[in-house]
Parts: C-alpha cells; structure tokens; sequence
C-alpha cells in the first residue's frame, strides 16, 4: 500500500485516517512491544506526551498522530525520518503544528498539514505547498461521545445548547435549538421539517410527537428522534467551527468564534456501525455550507480576513469546508482556504472536488514498515 500513498501525496491533498481502537492493547501504552518500538520513532518531547496520558486511549491517539505527521512529511519531502522536527506558527504554545526545514536551512518547510484525533481515530490533511498553496484545518467530532444526554434531560436541549453560547452566534444558536435535518423512524419512514411543524421548537427527550406523513397517516413519533437530529447537527456546526479555528491556527486565542458563522448546514447521513471482525462504513459526503464572518471589532478576527470594516459581515469566498460520515457516529470536516495570489504561485494546482477523500492506513504496513526503512 505504500505506493498507494505515494499516489496520494502526489494527486496533491492528501487525506489519512487511522484506527487506533484495536492497537497496542495493555492498560498503559508501555505494556505493547509495538508500542514501544513505535515510541522510539517520535522525538523525547513527543514521547514524555503520550507516555503521560492518564487513559490508555489518549495515548494511542498521540502516540499514533506524532507517527502520521512524521510519515507525511517524510513521504512528501523526503527528509529522513530521524531528521524531521516541528515547531508552531504564530504562538510558540497554541499556535498550528508546522514542520521545520532541515539545516542549514531556517524556516517552516514546505508542507501544510493538520491533525486531528477523537474517540480512537487520528486523521491528517495535508500537501505539499509547491504543488498546491493553501492552509488546512480538520477537525473529527464523535456525536455524543460525552454522554450529553444527561445534561439534555436535566436543562433541556436549548438549555445544553446555551452552554456554548461562546462558540456560536444568536443565529447559529437558534438554528441548533430550533431546526433539524431529515431523519428516519425505525422503521425507516423518513421525517422532513415540513412534516414536523411547530414540533421542530420540542427540546426534551421523551415525548410523544403527533406528526402526519404525506399519506395523510397520523404517527406517534419519539422525540429521542428528533433530539438526536438536533445533536447531529450541532455537532455538524461544531466541527466545521473547530476546522476552521485549526486552519487559521489561533486555537485557544481565538476571541472571534461566534462571529464566524456557518449557513446552509445539513448533518451528513451515518455510515454503518463497527462490527466484532470489520470495520464500519462510510456514511455522507456534504459540501454546500459556507463560511461567513461578521467584523465587530476593528482587527479582531481571523488572520486571514483582510480588508473589513467594523459592522461588516462577508461570505468567505476564498475558504471550502466538507464534512464526511463515518460508522454512526463520527464526522470529518476539512476546511480548506486557497491562497490565490496568480501573480505568486499561478502555476500552482488547485483544490480537488472532494475534500474528504480519506483512506484508511495499516498501522504495520503503512506507518511502522516505512519507519524502520527511514
């Protein structure tokens, strides 16, 4: 498969998830011997930090992501394995992950890359700027990995939802609270908003919905349903939000998230479950929402947004983003933003169709194999 990802890297963006559920099995990550072997590959820093994780499972996610970022940059670039480091743009704490250029050379090298890891899966995006010129951000998101069902039942959903009001906008939030995307009864009859009515407002689990179906047929439908709707579509927003963040690279010191915004947003359809000897399936690819920015304040915003006004809100033009389903629960959303200057890099590629185009690596042939050639 490794010529595979030399096909990869060389069709221009390059899109990797690994599973890390089912790797180095102990109750810490020291207890595999591939494990241990694969802590030799990272730097000393790298390995202090997975070595420190308290659960098993957030080990194997750092343990795996140090592995990924090191096999992409050696597979673009070809630098040797040993000799690849890392710094970080802008904020030597928070700032986006970069690849340094190899003395005597100074600098970022010429790769852009992110990633990111949830519930035991790690993915990365990248390319080589050479050949396509842009800034990248992914984010993965596992829809009610945290159990938000407790809090939902205890404050209601706009209630769960008025907890981040940091993060989203009154628009945003009411769109969250009030609005769901289509979605199957059991016995797969499918749900629209037009058929919900004014029980698209209904916030609490456990109640009987009277909805009529084109048929004129009246259905008792569970508002589990619809909450779970609502979730999958918070969660939807949630990581378009986190992929941009990582895109532009101020993290945690962003003041502006609730000013960037997300319009026309549909939850992607699940994929199907994991099962005991397979992996599961995957589910929708979506791509029409767009990103849009409201400037409240003079200089405050993303570091790619020039030229605004105070007061002024503006569709990002130049910025992609696309989600992608995976099993039933996980979602994938890149952001990507074009940097379009003709005059510069006018002979450079441009962004494929597909964003999301991920392909799932084998952790011995694919990572470990192509490390110890390194």
């Amino acid at each position: 498969m490794v010529d595979t990802l030399d096909a990869d890297i060389q069709r221009g963006l390059t899109c990797w998830l690994l599973d890390t559920r089912s790797l180095w099995p102990g109750k810490k990550i020291t207890d595999s011997e591939s494990a241990r072997e694969a802590l030799t590959l990272i730097s000393d820093e790298e390995q202090e930090t997975v070595t420190r994780k308290y659960h098993i499972a957030d080990a194997r996610m750092s343990l795996a992501s140090a592995l990924l970022k090191r096999l992409f940059v050696h597979k673009t670039l070809g630098i040797p394995w040993n000799a690849i480091t890392f710094g970080r743009k802008r904020d030597p704490k928070h700032g986006k992950p970069i690849a340094l250029a190899v003395l005597p050379a100074l600098g970022p090298a010429p790769v852009e890359f992110n990633i990111s890891h949830q519930a035991g899966l790690v993915v990365l995006v990248g390319c080589h700027t050479a050949d396509l010129d842009v800034e990248l951000g992914v984010d993965i998101v596992c829809v009610n990995e945290r159990n938000d069902y407790r809090v939902i039942d205890e404050e209601g959903f706009d209630g769960w939802v008025d907890i981040y009001s940091e993060i989203f906008s009154q628009e945003e939030s009411f769109d969250i609270k009030y609005n769901a995307d289509n979605f199957p009864l059991l016995d797969g009859t499918l749900i629209t908003p037009a058929m919900l009515g004014r029980h698209d407002r209904c916030c609490a689990r456990n109640q009987h919905l009277s909805i009529t179906l084109p048929s004129g047929e009246q259905r008792d439908v569970d508002s589990d349903l619809l909450i779970d709707a609502k979730l999958r579509r918070f969660y939807t927003i949630w990581c378009y939000k986190e992929a941009y963040i990582k895109l532009d690279g101020e993290a945690l010191l962003a003041k502006w998230i609730p000013q960037l915004e997300f319009k026309h947003v549909r939850a992607p359809r699940p994929g199907t479950p994991a099962r005991c000897s397979t992996h599961g399936s995957w589910g929708e690819r979506v791509s029409d929402a767009e990103v849009w920015f409201s400037l409240v304040e003079d200089g405050k915003g993303p570091a790619g947004v020039h030229g605004m006004n105070k007061g002024e809100r503006r569709k990002l033009e130049d910025t992609r983003v696309e989600i992608q389903a995976f099993e039933e629960d996980f979602m994938i959303g890149v952001a990507a933003k074009e940097r379009r200057d003709d005059a510069v890099g006018g002979g450079k590629g441009r962004l494929p169709e597909v964003l999301t185009h991920f392909k799932g690596l084998h952790l011995e042939e694919d990572v470990m194999s192509v490390a110890r050639r390194a």
